[in-house]
């Protein structure tokens, strides 16, 4: 009998992933180890540490390009940029996690209060200085959307998909105010989450029947063979294709989409908004791309169909919107499909300006949400839209931010949103994609009337007496709103450097 081999390990193509993974198993230990006023400023500090230290790792290995732990972890150009863009807009991430889990009563509540659920509890909750749980479930969430990117083979996709979700289940439940709202939006969350994942896991199950494994080098052989069952081939990746799209919030599988945004705590809203569509596109790219771009032409129309429904839906519905987190969860959502137009062009091209966009987006997105935690009153973050009117009045220099922000979302030139949709829409007419392109650019226009009644809203309306207040950011808010402001201008000004990059990086090794 030959004797079994373990496979080869390269630790140094995985060092980023370990950094996270093991940063997060020590910010378990300080939450038992240290007292409880110490714990915030040593959880923050590991969290921050860890994260740039992993993104210096990303970028000792940019040339990297292997398959390690036999098959189940790829190291390429998609793969080392994704990493550090998720590193990137996590830690302007934790910025915002870190400075509203300082405040006095800030938006995370503790075990205690959610278990009991009495007032009490609640209270003195608000009056310890910082509830440290967030930070170790969110170095394990930006741990998993690592691995997530770089995964394989399908198992190792779902192992990652489960290791991030689980956190981010937990941290939507956690919001102070507002507790039985957040603790809906995570009960939803996760019971469509885990039915996403159940399909995800089914559709792994059908293709080891079609091709005998669950590498991707090995699903790509096999699409290549027309003795294969094609029933197996193509029921496997339409289950596969919807835990993915669940997780990239496209149409039909969006409807998780508002509420959770709307219920979990804001910074917490932010991360998924930004971090989370990076991970979900990076491993739909590589599915795609990698293990069934043999059947491109049987795929193409049904995901362009979901596509233009996830433009469509998006706008339509954003329209609707009274409350600002909704608004800007439904303009994910649009944004999403934007996204998929630019896969869909299955080219070099494709793959390159669909990164460029969730790094453009990712960071307005992340300075959208920092704004929406500043407009506060005494229950806590006013989000109803009638509540913003006259804010332009009141703090002019909030309201030409939150402007520009929101104009970059309806992608006016000089800001990213237009170069972002210039760069898919354009790889995708290239991709023989012109219907999409097409129907992106009438949604966008369709897209826009939210954001500029918004705009109208702040500017043109009196202030009144329920008008709440525009709160003063402290050091790592404001850190994190300049961050993404200055990338929001500096993207759409002189885009070039990081669309080069992202050309160089996209090429998949098999």
């Amino acid at each position: 009998m030959e004797d079994l081999k373990l496979p080869g390990i390269d630790y140094g193509a995985l060092l980023p992933m370990l950094i996270l993974f093991g940063a997060a198993c020590l910010g378990i230990l300080v939450e038992v180890l240290t007292p409880r006023r110490s714990r915030h400023s040593i959880q923050l500090t590991l969290g921050f540490l860890a994260i740039t230290v992993a993104f210096v790792a990303v970028i000792v290995q940019h040339s990297t390009r292997k398959i390690t732990i036999g098959g189940a972890v790829a190291v390429d150009g998609p793969t080392v940029f994704l990493q550090g863009a998720i590193l990137v807009l996590g830690l302007v991430s934790l910025m915002l996690i870190g400075e509203r889990s300082i405040e006095r009563g800030g938006p995370f509540v503790s075990q205690a209060a959610i278990t009991v659920g009495s007032q009490k509890d609640l209270k003195q909750a608000g009056d310890q200085p910082g509830l440290t749980e967030v930070y170790p479930l969110t170095l394990f969430a930006l741990g998993g959307m690592t691995l997530f990117v770089a995964a394989n083979d399908l198992l190792t996709m779902f192992i990652a998909l489960e290791v991030f979700s689980l956190p981010l289940y937990l941290l939507c439940a956690l919001a102070r105010r507002r507790r039985l709202l957040s603790q809906e939006a995570a009960l939803k969350y996760f019971l469509l989450g885990s039915y996403a994942s159940a399909f995800f896991l089914f559709g792994v199950a059908l293709i080891y029947g079609f091709a005998g494994g669950v590498s991707l080098a090995q699903v790509h052989a096999s699409v290549a063979n027309p003795e294969r069952s094609q029933v197996l081939l193509y029921a496997g990746l339409a289950l596969i294709s919807i835990g993915l799209l669940f997780k990239a919030a496209l149409a039909p599988f969006h409807v998780w989409t508002p509420d959770v945004y709307q219920g979990a705590p804001t910074p917490i809203t932010a991360l998924m908004a930004a971090c989370t569509k990076v991970a979900a596109f990076g491993a739909l790219l590589r599915i795609l791309y990698v293990a069934f771009d043999g059947v491109r032409w049987d795929f193409q129309p049904v995901l362009g169909a979901i596509a233009a429904l996830t433009m469509l839906v998006g706008a339509v519905l954003a329209v609707t919107q009274t409350d600002m987190k909704r608004l800007l969860a439904y303009s994910s959502v649009a944004n999403a499909g934007y996204l998929l137009v630019g896969v869909l062009a299955l080219n070099e091209e494709g793959l390159s300006s669909t990164m460029f966009y969730l790094v453009a987006y990712g960071f307005s997105v992340l300075a959208a949400f920092g704004m929406v935690t500043l407009v506060r009153d005494a229950d806590g973050e006013a989000t109803h839209l009638a509540r913003w009117a006259g804010l332009g009045r009141k703090s002019p220099l909030f309201a030409a931010t939150f402007t520009f922000i929101l104009l970059a979302f309806a992608g006016i030139p000089l800001t990213s949103g237009f170069t972002s949709k210039f760069a898919v829409f354009g790889a995708a007419v290239e991709g023989g994609q012109t219907w999409l392109v097409i129907f992106g650019v009438i949604t966008s226009m369709l897209l826009a009337f939210p954001y500029l009644r918004v705009v109208v809203m702040l500017w043109l309306s009196e202030p009144g007496d329920s008008t709440p207040t525009v709160s003063i950011p402290g050091f790592l808010t404001s850190a994190a709103l300049v961050i993404g402001v200055a990338a929001t201008i500096a993207l759409g000004v002189v885009p070039a450097p990081l669309i080069d990059l992202t050309r160089d990086a996209a090429q998949y090794v098999r």
